[in-house]
């Protein structure tokens, strides 16, 4: 398996914490690098807001962001159970054990680790910004038969749960006749002690973490090019990739990171980046366009792109 070298990562307080839109790869690859499991899960500077509106969505609309088969909560008790030993070790001022009752100071809430009316997932989606999926190998192949999903990127759960790896991914352009066969022997050759990571981006219209709609349902965009600037947003998903070892299954992890086209302006590197943003934008065949909801507004989002890469 062929993995590159990670790319640096800004200080956290920084606008674009990732930027793999910087030309350092191509657009649609799958761009893995080993991962460093002392940086597993990111910390998040509005950690309290963003587990608030976690908890909001597992409460309210549960049928939507969780989903489980019957026979996954022991696995799903191994991921609960990772996480709170990273999180207590990473950042002990903010989580803090006391026998199996784990407290989370951001939020001030205290979860019951050994409460079996719950499933494991539910909790564990609501102590970390990272959306938390699990895959198990079938006679299909793997699976996705467990999880969380507060802040899909136009991703429906409900739609996709059940599906195999291949079928998650087929309307990834370029999917069946690249990425497949690659995809597949990473999956069946991932160790438990090689970790990896990833990141994407894509464009959106507002800063809203949740957006479970179909990519077939286009999200709405503002009808003056003029707003794009000002209006739109890059949308980065830093994902991560681990085998289980205990139940051998694949836990894939997604952070969202959501930073406004302005703060291309205050950014250090921020007209080069926007260059760079532009660049792969208008690379981007049309189902890679329509992949990334942009076939009605490429032209305008490079418009605000060049003038933002002009320093105006």
């Amino acid at each position: 398996m062929n993995i590159a070298a990670p790319p640096p990562v800004p200080h956290e307080d920084a606008p674009f914490a990732h930027t793999p839109y910087d030309g350092s790869r191509k657009a649609f690859s799958v761009g893995l690098a080993p991962l460093d499991l002392a940086e597993w899960i990111e910390p998040d500077t509005d950690l309290a807001a963003t587990l608030a509106e976690r908890a909001a969505l597992i409460r309210d609309k549960r049928d939507i962001v969780l989903c489980e088969e019957p026979d996954t909560r022991a696995a799903q008790r191994e991921t609960l159970d990772l996480l709170v030993e990273h999180l207590t070790a990473r950042f002990p001022a903010q989580y803090r054990l006391e026998g199996r009752d784990l407290t989370v100071a951001a939020t001030g809430r205290t979860f019951d680790l050994d409460d079996e009316r719950e499933a494991p997932l539910a909790v564990a989606g609501q102590i970390v910004s990272d959306d938390l999926v699990l895959l198990r190998k079938g006679e299909a192949g793997y699976r996705l038969v467990a999880a969380v999903l507060c802040f899909p990127s136009a991703w429906s759960l409900t739609e996709k749960f059940g599906q195999s790896l291949d079928e998650l991914h087929r309307a990834v352009p370029g999917y069946e006749s690249k990425l497949a066969r690659v995809m597949n022997r990473i999956f069946e050759n991932l160790k438990v002690d090689q970790p990896v990571w990833r990141v994407n981006w894509s464009i959106y219209p507002d800063d809203e973490l949740h957006h479970p709609e179909s990519k077939e349902r286009p999200r709405h965009w503002f009808d003056d090019p003029d707003q794009l600037a000002p209006e739109a947003f890059v949308r980065v998903e830093r994902q991560t990739l681990r085998r289980l070892p205990e139940s051998g299954d694949m836990l894939f992890t997604i952070r969202i990171h959501v930073d406004p086209f302005l703060a291309f302006r205050r950014h250090p590197e921020g007209r080069s980046l926007a260059a760079s943003l532009r660049e792969q934008i208008l690379g981007l065949d049309a189902d890679q366009l329509a992949y990334k909801g942009l076939t009605a507004h490429r032209d305008a989002v490079a418009a605000a792109l060049e003038r933002l890469a002009a320093g105006e």
